[in-house]
């Protein structure tokens, strides 16, 4: 099965491309943040100005022109399909798992501080790895997992306080 991306450019415009559509792309590195394009037999000019890795959105200079870039892979639209996203975590205490799956690692402890974005565990499920994130500040409750445990959709992992 192909991957698959969903991008979207400045909140209006959405785009799906393939794995294979990115490889055939034809782009050269000029240096750590630019780029060299060519398209239908015109040339541009790319710019990565700004990166947010783990949220896997950018701020691209194309030519003279600037983009905000949100890059979605075929996990993150799964999780938003499931009607999950990280943006209705950040109102809970409670990180459940988003589908079944076995727990691989779990990277904090009980009475750990934690800020936005630090891993907490990861999770295997449909042959990929995922890492689960704290959704905010704060310090872990209780862990109701442990490494090589099968865990349910749903199921309670990690309570915050």
């Amino acid at each position: 099965m192909e991957k698959k991306f969903s991008v979207k450019v400045n909140d209006s415009f959405e785009f799906e491309f393939t794995q294979d559509e990115i490889n055939a792309l034809d782009t050269q590195q000029v240096s750590v943040n630019n780029y060299h394009m060519l398209s239908e037999n015109r040339s541009f000019k790319g710019t990565i100005a700004k990166a947010d890795f783990l949220n896997r959105e950018y701020q691209v200079k194309i030519n003279s022109n600037n983009y905000q870039v949100k890059i979605s892979n075929e996990l993150d639209q799964l999780i938003d399909k499931m009607g999950l996203s990280l943006s209705s975590a950040l109102m809970v205490n409670d990180i459940k798992a988003p589908m079944p799956g076995l727990i691989l690692d779990v990277m904090v402890k009980e009475g750990d501080e934690v800020k936005e974005g630090d891993y907490l565990l990861v999770l295997e499920a449909m042959k990929m790895e995922n890492t689960l994130s704290a959704p905010r500040d704060g310090v872990v409750k209780a862990i109701s997992v442990e490494k090589g445990q099968g865990v349910d959709k749903n199921q309670l992992l990690i309570e915050m306080d």
